[in-house]
């Protein structure tokens, strides 16, 4: 049967079923590819925008997104000015593959993929979608979930490129694999949608850095899907660092579904962008798994960064840790909303959620959710949340050891951020990661309280 074009039924969808009526006249191979695509523009087209009458949505307002006009990227774009912005990037100079994207599309001459372990491939989504096609096909989509997610829909009926990752198994990769999206994007509601699937078979071993940089300041947006698929006793670490421009928005959806006994570690540093929400829904589908979400978010004037996530427990003797802070300043706004759900079967489980807010000015606010659903009874999970200045107490406690005021202040700011910074495994990784967020905190007039 023929897949008709979708209609638009709810608010907002009409100008992005307008522009995909015209993206479908050119059909790109494969041939299941076009009907993937409308069946995410069907969705879009039921749901449009979520509004703050939406619960998931009601401490983050993406109004103003829904106005601006929408104008996909065209490719390929010239690399002159994501090339500065690539060489000012905190990780330029780790060792390892590079695959760069510029608004979206691959740039080979920004790129570096050196020799890997046998099997292992790095490439983009359009190179892979072409050169295996029967294999994509079944991997493409399998996890990511588009029922309430309308970012996820547009993401799936509009992206053209992306990063690909396969470690196969029994495989490791020592050096980091990076997949770096930077925009040059001029115009405002200029639009970029990179997807990326990164799958690690059995016992497999890899450590992913996905960033997302801007070398000019446009209101553009930025609508990104991941998914993560980690095979039994698989050991993956996978870390997102946004930087996007201060007008820019950037909407992120990553899938994960984790296999019996692996390991996997998902972080997210939020710095940039006027708008930021990451959706992370993570699928524990094995026996004897454990995984880590860990998050820091850096936030100054009228910034609102938004973590939302859910941890599905669907089998027994797995572990769960969320680990959150936010730094916040000025006007500014961090949100989190985080969900663990225990099915029936997923007995023993041990799971753990929390998120702390510092607010280093009187007009910052944080909105902090964190929740348990749960329908097993063996279990062990808790959950916490905190918002506040620093702890007086803590101050006057380093001031009796004779630091200054500014001092103790700082100390704490950092090791708030340290906590968090902490839990990323990769020794170079971790080493760059804290040093950007050390010149960034120190690069705030309002560190030392002045």
């Amino acid at each position: 049967m023929t897949q008709t074009t979708p209609k638009a039924s709810a608010k907002g969808a009409e100008p992005f079923l307008e522009k995909f009526r015209h993206f479908e006249l050119e059909p790109q191979p494969p041939a299941w590819l076009l009907p993937f695509r409308k069946a995410g523009m069907t969705r879009f087209s039921e749901l449009g925008f979520p509004t703050v009458h939406d619960e998931d949505w009601r401490f983050t307002n993406v109004a103003p997104l829904a106005r601006l006009p929408f104008k996909p990227m065209p490719g390929p774009a010239d690399g002159g000015g994501a090339k500065a912005a690539l060489e000012k990037y905190v990780f330029a100079h780790l060792p390892g593959s590079r695959l760069v994207f510029v608004n979206g599309h691959f740039n080979a001459a920004l790129s570096a993929v050196p020799r890997l372990p046998q099997g292992v491939k790095v490439a983009s989504l359009a190179a892979a979608l072409a050169a295996d096609s029967g294999f994509m096909e079944k991997q493409l989509g399998r996890f990511a979930l588009t029922e309430g997610n309308s970012f996820a829909a547009l993401n799936q009926a509009f992206f053209l490129d992306g990063g690909y990752v396969h470690i196969p198994a029994h495989q490791s990769v020592a050096e980091p694999i990076q997949l770096i999206f930077i925009s040059t994007a001029t115009h405002t509601g200029d639009t970029i949608q990179p997807r990326n699937l990164i799958v690690a078979e059995a016992g497999s071993k890899a450590t992913v850095i996905e960033s997302y940089l801007a070398a000019d300041d446009a209101a553009y947006f930025t609508n990104a899907v991941t998914e993560i698929v980690a095979g039994d006793n698989a050991a993956l670490e996978h870390l997102k660092f946004q930087d996007e421009a201060p007008d820019a928005f950037h909407l992120a959806t990553l899938f994960g579904n984790f296999g019996r006994a692996s390991h996997v570690q998902v972080h997210s540093f939020a710095l940039g962008a006027k708008l930021s929400r990451n959706n992370i829904r993570a699928r524990l589908a094995g026996e004897g798994l454990e995984c880590i979400l860990n998050g820091l978010y850096l936030t100054r004037g009228e910034q609102l960064a938004d973590h939302h996530m859910i941890v599905e427990h669907a089998q027994p003797h797995c572990a769960s840790h969320e680990y959150f802070n936010g730094i916040l300043d000025d006007k500014s706004r961090g949100v989190f909303h985080g969900r663990i759900y225990v099915h029936p079967a997923a007995q023993k489980t041990d799971a753990k959620q929390t998120n702390k807010n510092l607010l280093l000015s009187d007009d910052a606010t944080a909105d902090t959710k964190p929740q348990l659903e749960i329908y097993a009874d063996d279990v062990k999970c808790t959950h916490g949340a905190t918002v506040g200045q620093l702890n007086d107490e803590s101050i006057f406690y380093l001031r009796s050891r004779g630091l200054g005021k500014d001092t103790a202040r700082r100390m704490l700011i950092h090791a708030f951020a340290g906590e968090i910074i902490a839990r990323v495994k990769h020794d170079a990784v971790r080493e760059e990661l804290d040093k950007v967020i050390w010149d960034r905190l120190e690069a705030n007039p309002h560190l030392a309280g002045k």
